[in-house]
């Protein structure tokens, strides 16, 4: 096919692929600046209240924290395929790792969904929101910080994982 014209506000196309690199940098530094914040507040309080993230943690299912990690690997390796194979000019192969991809998310968002609406329902809920008077809540100080961290944290990946969808 023929040359790439470059958009009127660049000053070549090299100009215009540099530009869109270092934009693509950007983000995954503001990404890992948002998330790494998020990681460092959780490792503070869980080293000053090891005994409360350890009776947080016992709210969780390992067995949908275990299937998201799975599905979050295939995702991955998929997306990674859909662009190789969108490189190589193979449309079909490129298409087929996208929509596993999708499918993908799409598992890990009902997932979630099942996750969220248990402890919503049970009143594990971030700071004032919390409700929870099950057995034993009383004697763990400030559970509701724990589930600050936990909503915190799986929600803004969730949202991402939702604006990756879309973008695919």
């Amino acid at each position: 096919p023929g040359k790439h014209h470059h958009a009127h506000h660049y000053d070549s196309a090299e100009h215009e692929y540099n530009s869109a690199k270092f934009g693509t940098w950007l983000f995954l530094c503001t990404e890992i600046l948002m998330f790494g914040g998020l990681f460092v507040g959780y490792a503070i309080y869980h080293s000053k209240y090891p005994e409360l993230f350890k009776a947080g943690s016992k709210f969780l299912d390992w067995k949908m924290g275990a299937l998201n990690t799975v599905v979050l690997l295939v995702s991955s390796f998929t997306m990674a395929m859909g662009i190789y194979y969108a490189q190589l000019n193979q449309r079909k192969k490129s298409l087929m790792n996208l929509y596993i991809t999708l499918i993908c998310g799409g598992i890990f968002m009902v997932v979630k969904y099942f996750e969220y609406t248990h402890k919503i329902h049970e009143g594990l809920l971030p700071g004032k929101l919390f409700s929870y008077r099950g057995e034993g809540w009383d004697m763990v100080f400030n559970l509701p910080l724990y589930f600050s961290f936990y909503f915190s944290m799986t929600g803004l990946h969730g949202s991402h994982v939702l604006a990756g969808m879309v973008l695919i």
